[in-house]
């Protein structure tokens, strides 16, 4: 695609771009917009993450050191980079804004760039860093989600970038060997160290301050500014957990939100905050796909202990509790450790009732103690790992929980099964379609007359 004529500068996007060694956010944003342009497949799916269809009539074009016609902007201040998408007579567009390594994105800058978009006719801003962000329309900074202006700003991770270029190879979506050796270049180039692509890998240090408040009998105040940047870094920690998982299994796994935390992330930090003050606790669900439930996740700061776990209903087709549990027992296939644990739920307002896996495989029966006559409704099998000291540290809080969390799934979670009505079967006495006939079901209810006689 030629050079717009709106821009009196602009290259399109290399991917062997000729700049400085200390150009690492030009070079990195330059190779992976002209991967964008070059892999149908991977700019397809980067595109739709943020509601841009590519159809087999579209064009793309990418393009880096833009410089727009009368733009008085300063020199030293200006996008990284520009997509453009013609679809027929349509055209959208997109500024692109990229940070590398420890480089925060500036709120400001990113207004600055809203409004060069307004004036351009440019449809939105593009951002990324080592920021990770639930879904692309929740920005990470609250600033830009605040902001009243009309120019959307979307936001995608490196590492959310990273796994969409593994997922695409390793699913075999990519038709285009020649586009496949490149696609598989870009993910060589953005794994090594040199690129400044990095996961979420510590808490703030608001996190230990939380902790010694909580340790001390205190309670989380309701506009604590220290739990909003936790809470914030939480977010960050399930979002890159989200993108382990999916290069782990080869799918898209996403982080579980209800349905009025989707497009609203004011509300989700609001009801969040009231957890954490209430409960101490930061929570997070994982959808994994073809799982038998989502994977829960708790960490639990006055316990200082993660939870992470599944739930399953119980099979209806069997009466006993102890059927039931016997049922869920037969998918465990590892030897379980003291950490794993079974909580029953119970009909009405019956309590639940908790076991160690290891005493229900050694007896199924103790699950009916005390709930005679009842039947057990649900399952959440899920690990307590108890950290100590370790919960309350930076760097090892985050270790632990990116350890446990595939550990759970992979020896657990991956092999559990969700219990599904069995198919109705025919009945022995209608067979036959004669059977079911108006004579024949006729016939049926006069032999019921003759018995009820």
């Amino acid at each position: 695609m030629d050079r717009p004529d709106y821009l009196v500068q602009g290259e399109a996007a290399r991917l062997f771009p000729v700049l400085s060694t200390t150009s690492k956010e030009g070079r990195t944003t330059s190779i992976v917009l002209a991967c964008m342009d070059k892999v149908e497949e991977f700019g397809a799916e980067l595109l739709g993450s943020i509601g841009q269809r590519v159809g087999k009539r579209s064009r793309m074009g990418t393009f880096t050191e833009i410089v727009f016609k009368d733009e008085k902007s300063d020199l030293r201040d200006r996008p990284d980079g520009l997509i453009v998408l013609s679809t027929g007579a349509r055209e959208w567009r997109a500024l692109v804004e990229a940070k590398i390594g420890n480089a925060d994105l500036c709120a400001d800058q990113v207004e600055r760039y809203r409004s060069l978009a307004k004036q351009y006719r440019i449809d939105c801003v593009i951002t990324l860093s080592n920021h990770f962000a639930t879904v692309p329309t929740n920005h990470p900074l609250e600033e830009v989600q605040k902001s009243r202006s009309k120019i959307p700003v979307f936001h995608w991770s490196w590492m959310y970038v990273l796994t969409t270029a593994d997922l695409l190879l390793r699913g075999g979506e990519v038709a285009d060997v020649d586009q496949q050796i490149l696609l598989n270049e870009l993910v060589r180039f953005l794994t090594h160290e040199s690129a400044g692509i990095k996961g979420f890998d510590r808490m703030p240090p608001e996190w230990s301050e939380l902790n010694r408040l909580v340790s001390a009998g205190g309670r989380i105040p309701a506009k604590s500014r220290e739990a909003e940047i936790v809470l914030d870094a939480w977010h960050q920690e399930t979002r890159d957990l989200s993108l382990i998982l999916s290069r782990q299994t080869e799918t898209t796994v996403v982080e579980k939100l209800p349905r009025k935390h989707m497009g609203n992330s004011g509300e989700r930090k609001k009801d969040e905050m009231k957890l954490l003050c209430g409960s101490n606790q930061l929570a997070a669900c994982l959808q994994i796909p073809n799982a038998a439930s989502p994977l829960e996740i708790v960490a639990d700061i006055a316990r200082r202990t993660i939870d992470v776990g599944m739930t399953l209903r119980a099979p209806e087709d069997k009466k006993s509790s102890k059927a039931r549990v016997n049922w869920l027992l037969r998918q465990v296939r590892s030897d379980p450790s003291d950490e794993v644990h079974v909580r029953l739920n119970w009909p009405g307002r019956s309590e639940a009732t908790q076991f160690p896996l290891q005493d229900l495989i050694e007896d199924p029966g103790i699950c009916e103690q005390e709930k005679s006559g009842l039947q057990v409704l649900s399952f959440h099998l899920y690990i307590a790992r108890r950290l100590g000291a370790k919960f309350t540290q930076q760097v090892n809080f985050i270790k632990e929980l990116e350890e446990v969390v595939p550990l759970y799934y992979r020896e657990i979670g991956q092999n559990l099964s969700e219990w599904r009505r069995p198919a109705p079967k025919i009945k022995p006495n209608r067979d036959v379609a004669s059977d079911v006939s108006p004579e024949g079901l006729a016939e049926e209810a006069g032999d019921k007359s003759l018995e009820d006689e």
